[in-house]
């Protein structure tokens, strides 16, 4: 198989004009005149981005570039001009969307190395590091390709991107440093993701998966990989999980995941429990889905591989907090041995749930890793799924839907979103819903009425948390492109890979 793109991110002191690369990339706003750094580059260039600009080919809004050739005047071979949009709504997201669009034109355009000097346009209205970080993360979203079953050379893409991000002023560059470093590791951990999510069902089943994470965490000490296969839930009663699973000849697994730091957390930080939806494949089961569209159902895993990338990334910047990280994976085909509407399940809880709907089976599996997690006491519990279509219909392909029982968490969320870039919008949830999934002949049904579908989905999720503090992530609709943007191709995105880190990593901070 083809490997994934290989990309390198470095910073490096040096002036602009004189930085030997095949392309140099700075940003422009739309509502702001040429900055100290473009004015330099013109100079150099003999105006040639002041006419460009006069002719309107070179605006400063969002989504577009300019090319100029440095013919020798300049050390770089090229200057692409990126558009930044307005600089009064600049955010961290801009200059993070800004760095992918550069690596996404320039893996197009089979460029081997560019130099990045994005950050010049802020200033100083942005932290450096955080701006480095941000830079880091979008080169690898905008560069990374799936062509893994592609014949070797078969798009004629290079294997390998090199990227500095370049500065003339030594403080800056320490600043920058420090952002990239952590950039990598939680870009390389996204691309990771994707990779592993854009694999198909006959690659990636629950038992592959389980072997996945046991390699990913070999030699890692400060994570423990344990995986309950078929006669372990039996064991323990997981019966939601086991349910899902009946159909398939692939039999289900819980992979649990223990992060221990090597350094103790400081004083007062909660244990937090990571729970991720991972059906290999979901057909529906006996309530089966419409042929159309069908092989997106591969996508059904993403949730668990964000919680599974997620750990291993805390590993590697060694944060100082207690992660559990539950991944319950299943895959849900009809057979003689599937479970069928009308069924009447027992969780691991103990609460009873009548089967309504097989194609309901995200809320199945997760019930069981929930309340294993509510069982060790942890303080925070948050799930992550792709779990209704109910979800994407009231937010689109924009925004994950957040439900919480709680809202400093959900404060928290929210803010680990604006400056992830990954995006969440606060869905109700409470006793009205939670109403709905009562059944009149067990304890809980698994499917409410067509309406406030993502709502009532939450709410059912609700009833196994106990005490913790609880938060819902329904990212349908948010795992995958289904088009290519300025963060790559078509496939997996890898999306709850920042949005949870930087909610860990601000845990850590704020303490």
């Amino acid at each position: 198989m083809k490997q994934i793109i290989n990309v390198k991110v470095k910073t490096r002191k040096a002036e602009f004009a004189a930085s030997k690369t095949d392309m140099l990339v700075v940003g422009r706003f739309s509502d702001a005149g040429p900055d100290e750094t473009i004015q330099a580059l013109d100079r150099k260039l003999g105006g040639g981005i002041e006419r460009l600009a006069k002719l309107g080919d070179l605006t400063g809004k969002p989504k577009t570039y300019a090319i100029l050739y440095g013919e020798g005047r300049i050390a770089a071979d090229r200057v692409m001009l990126l558009g930044l949009g307005e600089q009064k709504r600049a955010t961290l997201d801009t200059i993070r969307r800004a760095a992918a669009a550069a690596a996404n034109r320039a893996v197009d355009m089979k460029v081997k190395r560019i130099a990045l000097a994005l950050h010049r346009s802020f200033g100083d209205r942005l932290d450096a590091a955080a701006m480095g970080r941000a830079m880091a993360e979008g080169v690898y979203l905008g560069s990374y390709r799936y062509d893994e079953y592609v014949a070797e050379n078969g798009n004629g893409r290079l294997g390998s991107l090199d990227v500095q991000i370049v500065d003339p002023d030594a403080a800056r560059i320490k600043g920058l440093s420090t952002g990239v470093s952590a950039g990598t590791i939680v870009g390389q951990a996204q691309s990771y993701a994707r990779t592993v999510a854009n694999r198909p069902a006959n690659v990636i089943n629950p038992p592959a998966l389980a072997k996945i994470a046991r390699d990913l965490m070999r030699g890692v000490k400060t994570v423990s990989c344990t995986v309950f296969d078929e006669k372990k839930l039996q064991a323990n009663r997981m019966g939601g999980i086991l349910a899902v699973g009946s159909g398939s000849q692939n039999r289900p697994r819980l992979i649990v995941l223990k992060y221990t730091p090597a350094k103790k957390p400081a004083q007062g930080l909660p244990t937090v429990a990571l729970v991720g939806k991972a059906v290999t494949f979901d057909s529906g089961g006996i309530s089966i889905k419409p042929a159309q569209d069908m092989d997106q159902m591969k996508f059904d895993k993403t949730g668990g591989i964000a919680v599974l990338v997620t750990i291993k990334t805390l590993a590697e910047l060694k944060l100082p907090v207690n992660v559990l990280g539950l991944i319950p994976a299943a895959e849900n085909l009809p057979s003689g041995s599937s479970y069928r509407p009308g069924d009447i399940v027992t969780t691991y809880s103990g609460k009873t749930v009548e089967i309504l709907n097989t194609d309901a089976e995200g809320r199945m599996i997760l019930c069981d890793a929930i309340a294993y997690a509510a069982e060790r006491k942890c303080d925070v519990i948050i799930d992550i799924a792709t779990l209704t279509g109910a979800c994407v219909v009231a937010l689109g392909a924009y925004k994950a839907g957040l439900m919480s029982n709680d809202d400093d968490l959900v404060g928290a969320l929210q803010k680990a979103a604006e400056e992830s870039g990954e995006s969440v919008w606060r869905m109700p949830t409470g006793e009205e819903y939670a109403e709905e999934m009562k059944s009149k002949i067990a304890d809980l049904k698994n499917a409410g009425s067509r309406w406030g579908g993502a709502c009532t989905a939450a709410s059912f999720l609700q009833q196994f948390i106990g005490q913790a503090k609880w938060a819902h992530l329904d990212i349908a609709g948010m795992d995958v492109f289904l088009k290519p943007t300025e963060y790559g191709c078509v496939g997996g995105t890898g999306f709850g890979v920042r949005l949870l880190m930087t909610y860990l990593m601000n845990l850590v901070k704020e303490k």
